[in-house]
């Protein structure tokens, strides 16, 4: 059967397909029965520890204890007869490498007597550390290939859970990774030294304001996951989505997304049977699934989670895609997570919606009723505005990826310029307090806007519109960081916006300890200081439409950068302002943050040249061969018709034939070229940046060269001959 024909077959295998099949028996038990099944949590420890255990263990979750080693025993002794009892026979250390995926090593709880016979152990030893091989995964130099030995210790403060297979169940065990001298070669470890980092800031900047009783603050997040479906008959067919996520070639569908109708729309069938299905496997997971609909491009969706613990909501999220892509099999789909996976439509993102919480679980972060009174949640708007106009070039650098440079300043996507939005009674709070007056509009009469207590009534969240097209908006008591890509963990990220917070505040509070020391009233001295500190970052606060030049140019003139690439932007991670900061709270050493520019300038160079390689490869040996015999044919009917008809009109063929040709060798000339130029990539030494620039400057430009052409091609030969499913049935038929 020839290609193409494969290509007809699927797509008529797709039309006769009927309703899916159940895959949830209707007298499964209730979702509330089902949730946190599969996972050792609290309430699952309450009941299998002794008390003196569970309490020691809780101290050290929640107050960073060192961990009695037979406390260990015992936790472990429990873990393993909970996770036998359900069907698990083997377990594994879950840990985060800087792949950006996360890895396992699955060993057995069987060990031999002697006998003939086998025990199921599993020691407190066993459950604290492990020692896989560190030898090949990626480490930005920081250690070379014969230093192999790596080690992967137990994070309590995340769960284990069980992992259902076809046969069976592992039990998972989240794990920091680390290497022989205690450098992180993972995105958990310097995830949580920023917990603890912005822990100690948050709790010295409440208790200066009079909160002695906080021991300890913590951070939450939810993210909101989109991705998209396609059928995997066709998926198989496109050799560029299974090996680079997404499509190197395809012309623009007649219809797209321009009649706004998939949006919020009905979910169809089949993919409301994969989320249900997908739903119960997170329920049993422990994961807070609130929200599933359609996106805006069609065959795109998204899922959101309710808040939580940042490190735990950081796991879950990695979870949830493996969750989606297994599920999606079993469905006839392929989920796709990559940021731009078809040229034209709306990509991909992944809504990092993140806050502040001390230990009564107030929010830092919600305004109250008025908050121009509550000097708690101003001091704590003013740090994370103070951060993010002093870094905005570390929080730009932690969503660069090759994927995320076609997304980001698209129609649906943030711009690679940094600002934050609050909203129109927000922004006149802080233009009020700014100017040194009332806030516009208030019913409290003239003067100065004063700081006076922190305890408020609750204040109605939605105070203002929602502004999409901000990278960092306010969103009535969280930060909503829209710019991360939907591919990527939210640990680096969320480490970075943790580190630069801190610094924030533990500047605050050196600030307004200034102030008191020389007799000033407390909330005079905040009041100054907040004053002061608005006044010099308010150049960050945009309230308007990002996506405009308008807004491109004002930006230029408040000094904001305008980091278009991942390659430029990646550079703010070695800075030596950056290094110091990190260095100081604990959270990167500066051969750790050395090493993550290199391994994600290497990860930017290795997409790259995957894709390049890819698009020649498809090109030389796909479209090219479907052009020529289109031509062929075209100009074999061409003669046949000048010679059983002398006189007839042949210039449509003669036309078509042309054009074909024209665009044939537009292609093998585009191919050539592009060949000619990634010869070269490996040519110009060993500096990173410049290996990476190269790649950038020259080699996706030819890249683009052969997909213009190829999609041309696309337009003008018969259908029947063209080789790979078209976009408008990679999108539509799912």
């Amino acid at each position: 059967m020839s290609f193409e024909n494969r290509r007809y077959a699927a797509i008529s295998e797709i039309a006769a397909q009927r309703l899916p099949p159940r895959t949830i028996d209707p007298d499964a038990d209730a979702a509330t029965e089902i949730f946190g099944k599969n996972t050792f949590n609290l309430g699952v420890m309450r009941s299998a520890l002794p008390k003196d255990a569970f309490r020691s263990l809780l101290k050290t979750i929640f107050d960073g204890e060192p961990l009695d080693p037979l406390v260990a025993d015992v936790v472990a002794n429990a873990m393993k007869d909970w996770a036998t009892t359900r069907g698990a026979t083997h377990f594994c250390h879950w840990f985060h490498p800087l792949t950006g995926a996360t890895a396992e090593k699955h060993d057995t709880f069987l060990v031999p007597t002697g006998d003939g016979q086998a025990l199921v152990q599993f020691s407190g030893k066993t459950l604290i550390q492990g020692e896989p091989d560190a030898s090949s995964f990626p480490s930005g130099g920081t250690r070379s290939t014969f230093e192999a030995r790596g080690y992967t210790a137990w994070d309590p403060t995340s769960p284990a859970f069980l992992m259902d297979g076809v046969n069976g169940k592992t039990l998972c065990i989240p794990t920091a990774f680390y290497s022989f001298d205690g450098t992180a070669l993972d995105k958990k470890t310097p995830l949580l030294r920023s917990i603890n980092a912005l822990s100690r800031a948050v709790v010295r900047m409440l208790r200066l304001l009079g909160h002695r009783e906080i021991r300890f603050a913590s951070c939450t997040v939810g993210p909101e996951q989109e991705y998209f479906l396609v059928d995997r008959r066709l998926y198989f067919l496109r050799p560029d989505l299974i090996n680079a996520g997404r499509t190197l070639f395809g012309a623009r569908p007649p219809k797209g997304q321009e009649m706004e109708d998939h949006y919020f729309g009905s979910i169809k069938e089949r993919v409301l049977a994969f989320m249900m299905d997908a739903e119960r496997a997170l329920y049993q997971l422990g994961i807070p699934i609130k929200t599933r609909h359609n996106e805006v491009a069609p065959g795109q969706y998204e899922i959101a989670p309710i808040f939580e613990n940042i490190n735990v909501a950081t796991d879950h999220n990695m979870l949830l895609m493996e969750v989606l892509k297994n599920t999606a099999l079993k469905h006839g789909f392929k989920c796709l997570f990559h940021e731009k996976p078809f040229a034209g439509i709306n990509g991909s993102g992944k809504h990092n919606n993140w806050s502040i919480c001390d230990d009564r679980d107030n929010n830092l972060l919600d305004p109250g009723h008025t908050p121009h009174e509550n000097m708690q949640f101003l001091v704590f708007l003013t740090a994370v505005i103070r951060a993010v106009h002093t870094h905005s070039k570390l929080l730009r650098a932690t969503i660069a990826t090759a994927g995320n440079d076609h997304r980001l300043g698209a129609n649906e996507a943030p711009p690679a310029i940094i600002s934050i939005y609050l909203g129109d009674k927000l922004t006149e709070v802080v233009q009020g307090l700014i100017d040194g007056r009332a806030e516009s509009g208030s019913s409290r009469g003239g003067g100065f806007i004063k700081l006076g207590v922190s305890t408020l009534p609750p204040l109605p969240r939605d105070d203002s519109d929602r502004n999409r097209t901000s990278p960092f908006a306010f969103t009535g008591n969280k930060f909503e960081f829209r710019a991360v890509g939907s591919s990527q963990s939210i640990a680096f990220p969320n480490t970075v916006l943790n580190t630069i917070v801190t610094e924030a505040l533990m500047g605050l509070a050196d600030e307004i300890e200034h102030e008191t020391s020389g007799g000033t009233t407390l909330a005079a001295a905040v009041q100054k200081v907040i004053q002061e500190n608005l006044r010099k970052h308010q150049a960050i606060l945009f309230n308007g439409d990002n996506y405009s030049m308008a807004w491109e140019q004002e930006a230029a003139k408040r000094g904001l950068p305008n980091l278009k690439n991942c390659v430029d932007a990646l550079a703010a991670l070695v800075e030596p302002n950056a290094k110091a900061m990190f260095s100081r709270h604990g959270v990167y050493t500066e051969m750790e943050l050395d090493a993550r520019y290199k391994i994600l300038l290497e990860a930017y160079i290795k997409t790259i040249n995957i894709e390049a390689q890819l698009t020649a490869d498809m090109a030389r040996t796909m479209i090219l061969p479907a052009a020529l015999r289109f031509q062929c044919d075209v100009a074999g009917s061409l003669q046949a018709t000048k010679q059983a008809l002398p006189a007839a009109d042949c210039s449509a063929s003669e036309k078509v034939l042309k054009d074909v040709a024209l665009q044939t060798a537009r292609l093998k000339s585009a191919v050539d070229k592009l060949d000619e130029i990634r010869s070269k990539a490996d040519q110009g030494g060993h500096d990173a940046a410049a290996h990476a620039a190269f790649y950038r400057d020259q080699v996706r430009p030819a890249m683009n060269d052969v997909r213009q052409a190829a999609d041309a091609l696309e337009l003008v030969v018969e259908d029947r001959y063209w080789p790979i499913p078209k976009y408008r049935e990679l999108l539509f038929m799912v």
